[in-house]
C-alpha cells in the first residue's frame, strides 16, 4: 500500500497558519445579505480566533492560499524575490507546482492574471478565484469539520485534489478548500458482492494514476485511468466519466467502480454502492463533479495485467488534398478499428501533421498491431504521403504507458491550454463524413493561434462494456460515440486576460460547429466548456432531472457548486466574486 504521503512539513503549516490574519475582516465593510455566501472584508467573515479553531479541530492542517506567482511582487502574500520568481516562470506550466499547492488551479483561465510572474515586481498580485484557506485533508474528520465550519460560517467550499479542472469547479473566490491531494493510498484486495468478484483497487482521493499504474503493475496487476498520468482519479475524473488507454476493454472508469466512501455536506460519513446509498453510487458514477458529496475513497475493479501491443504514427501535410482525403481514410478506419475489442486510438491532427499519439491494444503482440493498422499504411504509400510508423509490444500495461508518455511519472503534458470538444457518434462518420472532415479542416485553419483537433476512439457500447443503460450516470451519448473529440489551443503565458477571452469564445464558436452535424450528442465534461449555454443537455441529457433529486437529497444547502454541475444555476456569481442565490 502506498503510504499516506505527507507533503507540507509542521514548519510550514504553522509559518501558514501565521498567515491567516491576512484574511481578516475589515469593520468598513459588509454583507448582510444572507443569500450569498460571505468574503474576506464583510462583518460576518470569520474571525481569527474562530479559523484558530477550525486549525485545532483538523490537528494544525489549516493552510493559508496564496498566489503561486506572489515571490514575484511586492505583495502581502510573500517577500519579493528575484531567484525564486525565476524558477516560478521557469515551472509555471508545469502540473507539479499546482498539484502540491493547496489552492492554485492548472487552469490559466481560471488563473485569470491575478498574479503572474510575467508582469513587473510592482504590478498587482491578488488572489482572484483562488481559495483563501485550506484544509490539508488527512481524514474523513477533517472533511466533516471543513463542512461543519463553512455551513455554520456561510463561506463558499470548494474541493481541490490536484487541479486538473478547466471548468472552474476545484476555485473559488474566498473559499474555503478542502485539499485532498495528500489524502493518499493504493491497496488491493479480493472483492465479492452480487455484481462482481474479483481483484479490486481501492483508491484514496488523492492517488494519482502514475502512483496507481505503477502500484498496480508491481502487483501483476492494472486499473483504468486516464492518458495524463498526474490526474487524480478518484474524484473529479470518475465522476465526469473517466476515459484512458484502457477504455476498449474495460469501458470507462466510471463503468468500473464497485463503491465509493464519502462525506455529505450535512457531515455524513456514507459508503455508496449498488445496494447501500445507490442513488449516490449512481449519481457519483458519470454525473459530474463537485456536486454531490466530497469523496474519501474510491473502490474499483482491478484487471490482471499482461501484454500490450501499441504503436505511433505521424504524417505531414505536403499536399493539401491528399493529406485531407487520408484523413478521411483514417476516420474511416475507425469504424473497422471499433469491432476489435479493447482497441484505443489516441491522436491528433492540424492543419500541418496528423499524429497517432498511441494505439493500445491490451492481450495482443507487436505483430497483431501491425496486421490492424498495415492497411491504412498502405493507403498513406498510395496516397505518396510521406510517415514515420512503429509498433511496440509490451509485457504489462505499464511498460506500454511508458512507451509512449515521456518523462513519466509526470509526463510531458502543460498547463497552459483551453479546452473544448464533443463526442463524435459513429453515424457522424457513416453518414455525414463529409461535413465532418469539412468542419475539422475549418477549426484547425483558424487565424493565428493553433487549434488542435484530437480524438479518443474506443467501443464503449454497453454491449462491449457489459453493462446496462441504468448502470451509472454516464452521458448516454457516449454509447453511440466513435470517439471523444477534443480540441486545445495553447496561451501565450505573457498574454493579456482578454486575448485568453477572445480564444474562449473561439473555443465555444468551434463547439458549436461541431453540434450542428452532431445534434443529438453530447460531451466529455471534464475537456467541455465551463460556460456552454446548453451544458445540461450536453453534459447530462436525459439524466439530469435525476442527477438534480439526488443533489437535493446528500447537498440539501448546495453548499457544492461548480460550473455547469448538477445545480449550479441555484447560485450566481456576483460582480465582486462572491456566490449569491439566483432565486
Amino acid at each position: 500500500m502506498v503510504a499516506f504521503m505527507q507533503h507540507i512539513s509542521a514548519a510550514a503549516l504553522i509559518s501558514s497558519w501565521l498567515q491567516v490574519a491576512s484574511a481578516a475582516p475589515t469593520n468598513g465593510s459588509a454583507s448582510t445579505n444572507s443569500k450569498c455566501h460571505y468574503l474576506p472584508g464583510d462583518r460576518q467573515w470569520p474571525s481569527n480566533l474562530e479559523w484558530q479553531h477550525l486549525n485545532q479541530s483538523v490537528g494544525g492542517r489549516l493552510i493559508a492560499g496564496k498566489p503561486l506567482a506572489a515571490p514575484c511582487h511586492v505583495s502581502e502574500y510573500s517577500a519579493y524575490s528575484a531567484e525564486v520568481c525565476t524558477n516560478i516562470e521557469e515551472q509555471w506550466i508545469q502540473p507539479p507546482m499546482y498539484f502540491d499547492d493547496p489552492v492554485n488551479v492548472m487552469s490559466p483561465y481560471w488563473l485569470n492574471n491575478s498574479c503572474t510572474p510575467f508582469t513587473s515586481p510592482s504590478s498587482s498580485c491578488t488572489m482572484g478565484n483562488l481559495a483563501v484557506q485550506a484544509i490539508n485533508v488527512s481524514s474523513a474528520a477533517d472533511i466533516i469539520a471543513g463542512v461543519k465550519f463553512a455551513n455554520e460560517k456561510n463561506i463558499r467550499l470548494t474541493v481541490k485534489n490536484t487541479g486538473h479542472d478547466y471548468l472552474g469547479r476545484s476555485t473559488g473566490e474566498g473559499a474555503l478548500a478542502l485539499w485532498t491531494h495528500n489524502l493518499k493510498g493504493v491497496s488491493f484486495l479480493n472483492y465479492s458482492s452480487a455484481a462482481y468478484t474479483g481483484p479490486a483497487a481501492k483508491l484514496m482521493s488523492g492517488s494519482q494514476a502514475f502512483e496507481v499504474y505503477k502500484t498496480a503493475a508491481d502487483n501483476g496487476l492494472r486499473v483504468s485511468g486516464g492518458f495524463c498520468p498526474t490526474v487524480g482519479l478518484a474524484g473529479g475524473y470518475v465522476a465526469g466519466a473517466g476515459h484512458g488507454p484502457l477504455e476498449g476493454l474495460y469501458g470507462l472508469a466510471a463503468d468500473n467502480t464497485l463503491e465509493f466512501e464519502v462525506v455529505t455536506t450535512e457531515g455524513k460519513h456514507l459508503v455508496a454502492s449498488p445496494t447501500e446509498n445507490s442513488d449516490l453510487y449512481w449519481a457519483l458514477n458519470g454525473g459530474g463533479g463537485s456536486t454531490y458529496a466530497i469523496v474519501v475513497s474510491q473502490t474499483t475493479k482491478a484487471h490482471a495485467d499482461g501484454q500490450v501491443a501499441g504503436a505511433t504514427l505521424t504524417f505531414n501535410n505536403t499536399n493539401d488534398d491528399s493529406y485531407w482525403a487520408a484523413f478521411g481514410d483514417w476516420q474511416k478506419k475507425l469504424l473497422d478499428f471499433d469491432s476489435i475489442v479493447g482497441f484505443n486510438s489516441f491522436w491528433g491532427v492540424t492543419n500541418k501533421t496528423f499524429v497517432l499519439y498511441y494505439a493500445t491494444l491490451p492481450g495482443a503482440a507487436k505483430s497483431d498491431m501491425a496486421k490492424i493498422l498495415d492497411p491504412f499504411i498502405q493507403t498513406l504509400k498510395q496516397r505518396n504521403l510521406p510517415y514515420t510508423y512503429s509498433t511496440t509490444g509490451s509485457s504489462n500495461f505499464y511498460g506500454h504507458l511508458s512507451q509512449y508518455t515521456p518523462d513519466l511519472p509526470y509526463g510531458d503534458y502543460t498547463t497552459n491550454a483551453l479546452l473544448g470538444g464533443r463526442l463524435i457518434p459513429r453515424s457522424t462518420v457513416q453518414h455525414n463524413l463529409t461535413a465532418l472532415i469539412a468542419t475539422i479542416r475549418n477549426i484547425t485553419n483558424t487565424g493565428t493561434s493553433q487549434f488542435r483537433v484530437n480524438g479518443a476512439a474506443s467501443n464503449l457500447s454497453h454491449e462491449r462494456v457489459g453493462n446496462k443503460p441504468d448502470s451509472n450516470a454516464i452521458l448516454p451519448a457516449w454509447r453511440d460515440s466513435l470517439y471523444w473529440l477534443n480540441m486545445d489551443v495553447y496561451i501565450d503565458t505573457e498574454g493579456s486576460i482578454e486575448a485568453m477571452e477572445t480564444l474562449q469564445a473561439k473555443m465555444n464558436e468551434n463547439q458549436d460547429q461541431l453540434k450542428v452535424i452532431t445534434p443529438s450528442s453530447g460531451a466529455y465534461m471534464n475537456e467541455a466548456t465551463y460556460d456552454n449555454p446548453d451544458w445540461k443537455e450536453d453534459y447530462y441529457g436525459v439524466n439530469y432531472d435525476r442527477l438534480l433529486d439526488i443533489k437535493k437529497h446528500y447537498d440539501p444547502s448546495f453548499l457544492l457548486y461548480g460550473p455547469a454541475s448538477v445545480g449550479s444555476d441555484h447560485w450566481a456569481v456576483a460582480s465582486d466574486g462572491r456566490l449569491c442565490k439566483a432565486t
